[in-house]
C-alpha cells in the first residue's frame, strides 16, 4: 500500500537528514516530527474515505501531543522530514512533493476564506527554514531553499534560494537533495541594496565635489 511505502520513505528521510538519529526505536519513540507524519498518513486515509470527523479528531490530538498541525486533507508524498517541528502548521489544500524538509515554526497557510485551493504547492527536494511562512495558493519549484523567517507570497522558480520579508530570490542554482541550508552563506538582499545605495551616494558626492572645484 502507498501508506506503508511513504512511511518507509519518511523513516529513511530521518536517517538521511538528521545526524542525531541513532536507531529505528529512537526515531519511533522520540521524534515528534515522525509521530506527526505517521498519524497524518492514517488520518489522510480516513479523510479520503469520508471519515472526516474522525480524521480531524486524530489530527487535533496529534497537534496537542506534538505541537505540529497537519490537516488530514493535505497531500504529502514520501520522504517528508519535519525537524523538531514545534509550531508547524500545514493547511488543508497544501500539496507537498517527495523528499521535502521543513523546520520548526513553519506555516504553509492560506490567505483567503474562500473554498478551493488556498494553500501552497511545494515541489520535491525543497527545504523550508525555521519560522518561514509560505502563504497562499502559490508554487514553490523543485530544489528550492527557503531561508529562516522568510515570508513567501509569490511563486518561486525551481533551483532558487529565497530570503527576506517578502521573500526574494537571491540565487538560482541546482540544489542537492541533502538539507544544506547554510544561512551564513546566504546573501541578504536588504544589505546588498544598502551597500549599492552607499556606493551611489559616494559617487554623487565625488561628482559634486568635482563641480565645486
Amino acid at each position: 500500500m502507498v501508506i506503508f511505502k511513504n512511511l518507509n520513505l519518511d523513516i529513511k528521510a530521518v536517517f538521511d537528514k538528521d545526524p542525531a538519529a541513532r536507531n529505528l526505536f529512537e526515531v519511533i519513540l522520540t521524534y515528534p516530527g515522525f509521530h506527526a507524519i505517521f498519524w497524518y498518513r492514517i488520518s489522510h486515509v480516513l479523510w479520503k474515505i469520508k471519515l472526516k470527523l474522525l480524521a480531524r479528531v486524530i489530527s487535533n490530538i496529534v497537534r496537542m501531543l506534538t505541537g505540529i498541525e497537519i490537516h488530514p486533507g493535505a497531500k504529502i508524498d514520501g520522504g517528508f522530514f519535519i525537524d523538531h517541528g514545534m509550531g508547524v502548521v500545514i493547511g488543508e489544500t497544501t500539496e507537498i512533493g517527495s523528499n521535502v524538509t521543513i523546520y520548526q515554526g513553519v506555516t504553509l497557510g492560506g490567505i483567503s476564506s474562500n473554498k478551493g485551493k488556498r494553500h501552497p504547492t511545494i515541489a520535491s527536494n525543497v527545504i523550508v527554514g525555521a519560522g518561514s511562512k509560505i502563504l497562499g495558493p502559490l508554487n514553490i519549484g523543485t530544489n528550492t531553499k527557503i531561508g529562516a523567517n522568510s515570508v513567501v507570497i509569490d511563486n518561486i522558480p525551481e533551483g532558487s534560494t529565497v530570503v527576506g520579508i517578502p521573500g526574494k530570490v537571491v540565487s538560482k542554482e541546482f540544489s542537492s537533495n541533502a538539507p544544506d541550508l547554510y544561512h551564513n552563506k546566504i546573501s541578504d538582499p536588504t544589505t546588498d541594496e544598502m551597500v549599492l545605495l552607499q556606493e551611489k551616494l559616494k559617487d554623487l558626492e565625488n561628482k559634486i565635489n568635482k563641480l565645486k572645484s
